[in-house]
C-alpha cells in the first residue's frame, strides 16, 4: 500500500501539472485578449472573454484529479501507462493550441490542432476507464468544453477571413 504522504504528493503534482498546462498557455492567451482576440467577429452563443479563465482552472483541476487516479493505481501497470502517455500527449496538444490560436493568432491552424485535441481527450478517457472509472467521468465536462471551444474557433475562423 502507498503511503499517505506519496499519495499526496501524487496528488499535488498531477494537480500541478494541469494546472502548469494552462499557465503556459495563458503566457500566449493573455496578452491577445485585450487586442487581436477583443476585435475578432464572434460566432454565436460565445461567452464573454471572462468566463474562459474560471472555466479553465476548473477544468484543469478535474483534470489534475483524474490523472491522480490513473496514476495511483501505479506505473507499474500498463494501462496506467498508456493512459497517462495519451494524457501528456493531450495536454501538450492542449498548450499547443493556446500558442497557435493566441500566440499565433491563427485560427485556421488552430481549429486543426483543436479537432486533433477533440481526439485525444477522447483518446484519453477511453484510456482512463480502462484504469478508473471516475477519472474518465472527470474528463467529460473538459471533452465537452473543448467540443465547445472547436464551434467557436471555427466559427471565428469563418467570420475573421
Amino acid at each position: 500500500m502507498t503511503p499517505t504522504y506519496v499519495r499526496i504528493v501524487q496528488f499535488i503534482v498531477a494537480i500541478g501539472v494541469s494546472l502548469a498546462a494552462g499557465w503556459i498557455g495563458s503566457i500566449f492567451t493573455m496578452p491577445a485578449i485585450p487586442t487581436w482576440y477583443a476585435g475578432l467577429t464572434m460566432p454565436a452563443f460565445s461567452p464573454p472573454a471572462w468566463v474562459f479563465g474560471p472555466v479553465w482552472t476548473v477544468l484543469y483541476i478535474l483534470m489534475g484529479i483524474a490523472l491522480y487516479l490513473v496514476w495511483s493505481k501505479g506505473l507499474g501497470h500498463k494501462n496506467v501507462q498508456v493512459a497517462t502517455a495519451i494524457f501528456g500527449v493531450q495536454l501538450v496538444l492542449n498548450v499547443l493550441w493556446s500558442f497557435v490560436f493566441f500566440g499565433m493568432q491563427e485560427p485556421f491552424f488552430a481549429f486543426i490542432v483543436i479537432l486533433i485535441l477533440w481526439a485525444a481527450i477522447l483518446m484519453t478517457i477511453v484510456a482512463f476507464d480502462r484504469v478508473s472509472v471516475p477519472a474518465a467521468i472527470l474528463l467529460v465536462p473538459y471533452f465537452l468544453w473543448v467540443s465547445f471551444a472547436a464551434y467557436l474557433n471555427y466559427g471565428i475562423y469563418a467570420l475573421n477571413p
